[in-house]
């Protein structure tokens, strides 16, 4: 199966850019989307505004280059030979949800998409689609191998676990670590996606 290619990637190239992302990431953690400004931005970065919007004409665009450049979910494609192996090698690592200050500021746009339609499209295209996408591979490969049936709902299991490490940090206040995330894969995501289909009721 071919991924799309990555479009997380910087609109413009260069450390000057992406000490500006950097900035707005921060700024996103501190005050969340509804309230950071370009204004914000431009003073944490040590940058004119003018310099922001010769690059980025909206704020969501800014933020969804920001949230492109951090660290948050599987990016790559993962294979280690099995289906835990691959779970744990792209989500129960600093490259995956191990990254409270990615996590943080991730979780600080999630309100901001019912709002605003611009970030919403972005945010589902350029961010989310890849990491679905390197996701939904991990599964299609371990129906592939055998390891889980071939009748496997993955529009329902793709989302599971990303889906439920957010609820655990945004609802429960419970910031993911490797042993939290292994054991989530080891007691719900693995149980569900190997459990032999329901028989048919009479």
């Amino acid at each position: 199966m071919n991924l799309p290619r990555p479009m997380c990637r910087p609109r413009v190239e260069g450390d000057r850019e992406q000490q500006i992302r950097d900035a707005t990431a921060a700024v996103l953690a501190e005050v969340g989307y509804d309230r950071l400004t370009m204004d914000a931005v431009a003073s944490r970065a040590k940058a004119s505004k003018a310099t922001l919007y010769r690059r980025w004409s909206t704020k969501a665009q800014l933020v969804i280059d920001a949230l492109c450049s951090l660290k948050a979910g599987p990016v790559a494609p993962v294979d280690t030979g099995s289906l835990r192996g691959d779970l744990v090698a792209a989500f129960a690592t600093e490259d995956g949800f191990v990254n409270d200050e990615a996590i943080s500021v991730f979780v600080s746009v999630i309100t901001a998409l019912t709002t605003d339609p611009e970030l919403a499209e972005g945010f589902r295209e350029r961010v989310i689609g890849p990491k679905a996408a390197v996701t939904r591979e991990i599964y299609a490969r371990a129906q592939r191998r055998g390891e889980i049936r071939a009748d496997l709902d993955l529009d329902l299991l793709e989302p599971a676990l990303p889906g439920i490490v957010i609820h655990r940090t945004v609802v429960l206040g419970d910031p993911p670590t490797p042993a939290a995330i292994t054991r989530i894969i080891d007691e719900i995501i693995l149980p569900a996606a190997t459990r032999p289909s329901a028989a048919t009721p009479s």
